[in-house]
């Protein structure tokens, strides 16, 4: 996988990395999640509180989420990360085994580990009938003998907590102090049991938890036994990049460390974004997906504005530089042909009744209109900014007709700069001059200066109506114009408009299949003199 590029690297394919992952590639982005294949919820027997999903076995909930992932075209690799690094604007993620990928985003997902209480047994039990949280596991152990080993302040609250669940409960002191009066009292109104001293471990029979073995060899009778883990964020690998995790507080008590964020899951890095346990220790299954899902769509808002700030950077050279010689010479120099080699279908509709005379073909490109222009008598300078399209021109002039190939002076010129004479032609033909909306009204104001008293100005553009096409290659609204505009822009002491129209024509689109495309096209006689 070394070199691959992915639009998001999402570590972690637990709930909230697949259901960010979900979210981004049914937005159309790639996706790779990489994933050991170890839940934080793999020793329990089913998940809980997940709408529509309830008891459902955690690995069977995830593989589900896979399939889901993989029909709209995310892929998931089954590995660990290695090491992250900043790669340019996006990133490098090193797989365990060597292998390497880039993201443009990163979506940390990896949970959190659980450091037990070190007493025997513990351990092994963990998920199964040892338990942590109430609304995952309390109804399966409801009316049940339930132990809370106490380890700290928040016991007291974890036994108020459980004590919903059952009214067979107690507090294993273990090693913490005795209770206040006050803190007695409430146990005791609660009907909660107290029992002092160590806990030395863990009464099994088979595979069922049994009791709590005290040091003093006395056993507590339980079924269930309740632990509060330490939890610390799986995060060490993005210290390189910045980000650390800090201690959480729980009622003025540390009870772990996670990776602080903003409600869409971003963090102070830039690109780095986060979910699930990782940012929120108590997250739960169904929340850990929901913020999966909204760090998500963070994220592909994030690569919106981001492609769209590159796009304008993209179109803002594109326009700059499209119009300019090289940008020619690039375009015609990449095909044998860039046009059709016919004439332009408005030129021959308005030119045709014309008496021949002189003529500017503007933007002449491989001749066609300059040589149907010229096989009807018109002696005709065509003017193109591209080198390589006139020499083309004059090869299809002499090679169709060498009488008419004497009446065309071919012009390599740059209107905008070198401006054609005044007065000195009796049709100025502009066909698809398109220009951004300033140097189009300047040069169209210079061709309309170039027509001769009594001669004609033919101009000929693609309409704006046609963006709303998918015909059309063309995607510059400044660009684009009316004839209605063109002819406002004439004086009408000067000029007298007899065409300013918007024409449909057939053509086909890229894809080859036949569309309806629209020309404006503006025909205007300049008056005589006198």
């Amino acid at each position: 996988m070394v070199d691959e590029a992915y639009d998001v690297v999402v570590a972690g394919g637990g709930a909230a990395g697949l259901s960010g992952a979900l979210a981004l590639a049914r937005a159309r982005r790639s996706v790779l999640v990489v994933d050991a294949g170890q839940p934080r919820n793999a020793p329990a027997g089913h998940a809980h509180n997940y709408l529509g999903r309830e008891g459902t076995p955690p690995g069977e909930l995830l593989a589900s989420g896979r399939e889901e992932l993989a029909r709209y075209g995310g892929q998931v690799v089954t590995g660990r990360v290695e090491a992250v690094a900043k790669d340019g604007e996006g990133f490098l993620v090193t797989l365990d085994g060597g292998g390497s990928v880039r993201a443009r985003r990163l979506l940390w997902a990896t949970g959190l580990a659980d450091e037990l209480p070190d007493v025997p047994g513990l351990a092994q039990r963990w998920g199964k009938d040892v338990l942590h949280c109430p609304y995952c596991h309390g109804w399966e152990v409801r009316d049940r003998r339930i132990g809370v080993l106490a380890t700290g302040p928040l016991s007291g609250h974890q036994v108020e907590l459980w004590r919903q669940w059952s009214r067979d409960v107690h507090l294993l002191l273990h090693r913490t102090p005795a209770l206040d009066d006050e803190r007695a009292e409430r146990l005791a109104a609660l009907g909660v049991t107290v029992v002092e001293g160590e806990v030395a471990g863990l009464e099994v029979d088979g595979d069922r938890l049994t009791g709590a073995r005290l040091a003093s060899g006395e056993v507590v009778a339980l079924d269930a036994l309740v632990v509060a883990s330490r939890m610390t964020a799986r995060a060490d690998l993005l210290e390189p990049l910045g980000l650390r995790a800090v201690p959480l507080e729980y009622g003025g008590h540390v009870v772990g460390t996670h990776l602080p964020a903003g409600p869409g899951g971003a963090t102070d890095v830039p690109g780095v974004f986060v979910a699930g346990d990782v940012a929120d220790l108590q997250s739960g299954l169904i929340m850990a997906a929901a913020t999966g899902t909204r760090a998500g769509a963070a994220i592909n808002a994030d690569l919106v504005a981001e492609d769209a700030r590159d796009a304008v950077e993209a179109y803002r050279e594109q326009v700059r530089t499209m119009f300019e010689q090289e940008g020619w010479e690039e375009r015609y120099r990449a095909r044998p042909a860039l046009w059709s080699g016919r004439p332009n279908p408005q030129l021959v509709a308005e030119a045709s009744g014309l008496a021949p005379g002189r003529a500017l073909d503007v933007g002449c490109g491989e001749g066609a209109d300059a040589i149907w222009l010229a096989g009807r008598g018109w002696q005709v300078t065509a003017v193109d900014i591209s080198v390589t399209a006139l020499e083309r021109a004059a090869a299809h002039a002499a090679a169709e007709d060498a009488q008419a190939a004497a009446r065309i002076t071919w012009t390599h010129a740059d209107l905008r700069e070198q401006p054609p004479a005044e007065g000195a032609y009796d049709l100025v033909s502009a066909q698809f001059m398109h220009l951004p909306g300033p140097a189009r009204r300047e040069l169209f104001a210079r061709l309309a200066d170039a027509v001769a008293p009594g001669g004609t100005l033919l101009i000929v553009g693609h309409h704006p109506s046609d963006l709303r096409a998918n015909a059309h290659r063309m995607r510059f609204p400044d660009m684009m114009y009316t004839a209605e505009e063109v002819a406002a822009a004439l004086d009408p002491a000067e000029w007298e408009v007899r065409t300013a129209e918007t024409r449909a024509r057939a053509a086909k689109n890229p894809d080859g299949e036949e569309v309806t495309l629209h020309d404006a096209v503006l025909v205007a006689r300049r008056r005589p003199l006198g």
